[in-house]
């Protein structure tokens, strides 16, 4: 690079460091005079005596004139004096080819305390969701290796999905047999508020080293303050726009969107936000679709999204799952009746819906997949009926159809987990099953 080149980038470069004092502590938020920083922004906490060390932290809000901070540790050892050293710019992780493989933390640490690989790039985890008009329309399916979603609830490459369902519902086995059967290019997990225990089971048990070997998994456990929480989501998300931006087509995955939302509300409370609907807090509405949109396609590649989404006592409509609901090409609903019947995965066809399919599949598909809701649909209402022995063959042309279609069916719909189903396979089986009427 040329002198002339290098002066203007010279001038750029602030020479002074600047410095805060925290001046108290409370809870989850530490308040300090100083330094000149922003939103956003990240900052040093120094600490310790003999031992000095630095604590990460961020600038969530200010006070008056003092700043509020939140850390991405603990805040043992933070005591009013400690400096507050500002470096005027947001979290940045690096993120790489290299990188994938690994399990990390939210701030791109690996998790197994070993180092990074050489090489790889930094890039600065919030960043704009791509512009509305430079988005190419969703236009090609993307194949899961899941027969009830490849066949029923098609999914285009670019669309943002949301699993919705209680706990111990199979969310977790399901995400690890799309990543496992997935034809995307590369898997990036998210891992968000999970129990410690359940970490190396998903790795392990449902995503398996076939599974490992394509993916970057980022984890923030629930003992984990609420900004690692909310940055691991973030970090997430930016390291999935990093290999969209290189040309690929990428599976990304959420475990859980709502844990996100709650992280979110423990950081609002702390800085003085009014609890609202159900106790969040405003900023939890307004991060919810800057989070979302920031996946999908792009003019370089595409993000296929899955966020999953816990819903309380398993209510569709409570807040968190009305809103991401509203954001999303999508919503997949893991029924609780279905999983005690022991059909998995427990998709409920009829109450979930792939926004795009209609757009991308072709008509012998979507007559066929029309046709079974439709049988499905008919059993359904008169299940109660049938139960009882009520219901008298002769009565009703179509319930009689549907009660001879109905265990052919349920056994369509069920797949093992380490049963791998190609997408050809599970639409040929869908015509060939409704051809037999």
């Amino acid at each position: 690079m040329k002198a002339t080149e290098l002066i203007p980038k010279l001038e750029l470069i602030d020479p002074y460091k600047r410095f805060g004092k925290v001046i108290r502590v409370v809870g989850l938020m530490i308040e300090s005079k100083g330094p000149e920083a922003s939103v956003g922004d990240l900052c040093y906490i120094h600490v310790g005596g003999l031992q000095k060390r630095k604590v990460k932290a961020e600038v969530v809000g200010f006070r008056d004139e003092n700043v509020i901070l939140m850390p991405f540790t603990s805040v043992q050892e933070i005591s009013p004096g400690s400096l507050v050293e500002a470096t005027d710019e947001p979290l940045q992780v690096k993120v790489g080819a290299d990188l994938i493989g690994n399990v990390i933390d939210s701030l791109g640490n690996p998790l197994d305390e070993s180092t990074l690989p050489k090489g790889l790039t930094a890039v600065p985890t919030e960043q704009s969701p791509p512009n509305p008009m430079k988005r190419p329309p969703i236009s090609e399916e993307i194949e899961v290796g899941v027969r009830v979603i490849d066949s029923m609830l098609t999914v285009g490459k670019g669309q943002r999905v949301g699993i919705f369902a209680g706990s111990g519902v199979g969310k977790s086995t399901l995400l690890g047999m799309i990543a496992r059967n997935t034809e995307a290019d590369i898997n990036v997990i998210a891992l968000i508020g999970e129990r410690g225990r359940e970490v190396r089971e998903f790795i392990e048990r449902d995503l398996g080293p076939e599974g490992l070997k394509k993916s970057i998994v980022v984890v923030a456990t629930s003992d984990q303050p609420a900004l690692m929480r909310i940055k691991g989501a973030y970090t997430a998300t930016a390291i999935a726009e990093y290999f969209r931006d290189k040309g690929h087509n990428v599976m990304f995955m959420m475990d859980s969107v709502t844990r996100v939302a709650m992280a979110q509300r423990e950081v609002g409370l702390a800085v003085g936000e009014p609890p609202t609907t159900k106790g969040y807090t405003p900023s939890v509405f307004s991060i919810l679709p800057r989070l979302l949109e920031r996946t999908g396609t792009n003019q370089l590649g595409t993000i296929t999204a899955f966020y999953t989404v816990l819903v309380d006592g398993d209510d569709l409509n409570e807040p968190i799952s009305d809103t991401v609901r509203g954001i999303l090409d999508g919503h997949f609903v893991l029924d609780r009746n279905l999983a005690n019947k022991g059909q998995f995965p427990a998709i409920n066809v009829l109450k979930s819906v792939s926004r795009v399919m209609n757009n991308i599949v072709n008509e012998d598909h979507r007559r066929s997949a029309e046709q079974l809701r439709n049988l499905l649909a008919k059993y359904v209402e008169s299940e109660d009926l049938i139960n009882i022995g009520a219901y008298k063959r002769g009565s009703s042309k179509e319930i009689d159809e549907a009660i001879s279609y109905h265990p052919q069916i349920i056994s369509f719909l069920k797949q093992q987990v380490h049963e791998n189903v190609s997408k050809s396979e599970a639409v040929e089986s869908l015509i060939q099953l409704m051809k037999k009427g």
